[in-house]
């Protein structure tokens, strides 16, 4: 039976990732706090997976979902999440993120529209706590995502389990609706 979802690292070295319709999830834990960055990305068409200083380099096409969770004492909510710093952002601005304001005061933010990534991208190597998994495309995958993220969502990022539930779905839903590939037949 094949795994659902496996480190993508492991998958790497055992040669087990998809060259086409391939998820892979990212985490990105603040230290100090329940700050946390999630970084989604689809990718097909793959010339080439390679090692690179700083991760997995994908020779492929990309769509990347970035997610932002906020705790309630986050200093720097007023600034727009594609001016923070390195470590702190997301390419976007508010008003191209949904908003899920969570019973503890948490915001999760997410991109309206996936962003798009042509030729090649890099998986960044997790340090620490962070997670780098990839989601093998089966019937069930993105019924697997939303658990998966109701879980770190939770966990990890201290969302409220009914927030978590509540987001975890329109998040799977949301990458069902922009990271799939179109296929055509000739």
């Amino acid at each position: 039976m094949n795994p659902k979802a496996m480190d993508l690292y492991d998958a790497y070295s055992k040669n087990m990732l998809p060259k086409e319709n391939g998820y892979i999830v990212s985490s990105f834990f603040s230290p100090n706090s329940a700050y946390s960055r999630y970084e989604i990305v689809s990718y097909n068409n793959v010339k080439a997976i390679y090692p690179a200083e700083e991760g997995l380099t994908f020779q492929a096409d990309g769509k990347k979902l970035y997610i932002l969770v906020e705790p309630m004492n986050y200093a720097h909510k007023s600034e727009e999440p594609y001016i923070r710093t390195s470590h702190e952002q997301i390419p976007h601005r508010f008003n191209e993120l949904e908003l899920h304001t969570c019973k503890n005061q948490t915001k999760v933010y997410w991109g309206k529209k996936a962003v798009l990534s042509y030729t090649s991208l890099t998986i960044v190597k997790p340090t620490g706590v962070n997670f780098a998994f990839t989601f093998f495309f089966l019937p069930d995958m993105y019924a697997s995502m939303a658990m998966f993220f109701e879980k770190t969502l939770n966990r990890e990022a201290g969302v409220p389990m009914a927030d978590a539930s509540k987001i975890a779905k329109q998040i799977a839903k949301k990458v069902e609706e922009t990271l799939t590939w179109e296929f055509t037949t000739e």
